[in-house]
């Protein structure tokens, strides 16, 4: 090796890179550095505290949507009719009868739709769901369809991991399948009335909280003033 050659190896690393080579560096090595350092950091966390931050996250979205959905704006875009047409018939003193009890609040179509979309921000409106499915699964009159129905209605609500399943308890849960070998009009009675009960004692005392009933009242308020 020539002497020349001999003294750039050996003074290399101690000599200043040229500008342009620092920042083809830097370029270079900087976001492969980081890229790294992010997996390395990914790699090396617990699998409960990665477990922990994922539901922190999801918890934090879902609390975001429920108070954006408990609004007044909200309840009007699920009203059965144009908004400010639904408004105008709904007076202050049907509004206030639905603290009455929770079968007035059901047997009110603006009532009824205002219950179901406080539901929805609690993301149960599968009760109310069910308990209307129910409704109409006792004014069949056709022997050929009543079978049918009936088994849509126990798939959809009532089957172990059904797509929309209800809180009920075992024994219900039984006798409700028992109950579709013969079906009849009555092979849910039970099973809606555990559902009607859970929704008036839990639900519906949340619902005559919720701003979706508050700001209601209030909006027929104002328009009488």
């Amino acid at each position: 090796m020539h002497q020349g050659s001999a003294d750039m190896v050996l003074q290399g690393p101690h000599q200043p890179c040229p500008s342009s080579t620092k920042s083809h560096v830097a370029t270079t090595l900087l976001p492969a550095a980081r890229e790294s350092l992010s997996d390395h950091a990914v790699s090396t966390d617990p699998p409960e505290r990665t477990g922990r931050r994922q539901n922190r996250g999801m918890r934090t979205r879902l609390g975001c949507l429920s108070h954006k959905s408990d609004s007044y704006n909200d309840f009007t875009a699920i009203l059965p009719d144009k908004p400010n047409r639904a408004l105008k018939r709904l007076s202050t003193e049907e509004a206030t009868r639905w603290a009455d009890s929770f079968d007035v609040l059901l047997s009110h179509k603006y009532g009824l739709a205002a219950f179901r979309a406080f539901l929805k921000t609690e993301f149960s409106e599968e009760n109310l769901e069910f308990w209307l499915a129910c409704e109409d699964f006792k004014k069949t009159r056709s022997a050929a369809k009543l079978a049918s129905k009936a088994q849509r209605i126990f798939e959809e609500f009532i089957d172990v991991q059904a797509p929309r399943e209800v809180n009920i308890d075992f024994q219900t849960r039984e006798l409700t399948r028992r109950n579709m070998q013969e079906p009849s009009l009555s092979c849910f009675d039970q099973a809606q009335g555990k559902v009607h009960s859970l929704m008036e004692k839990d639900s519906y005392p949340r619902f005559l909280r919720s701003k979706i009933y508050t700001d209601l009242l209030s909006q027929t308020q104002r328009r009488l003033s």
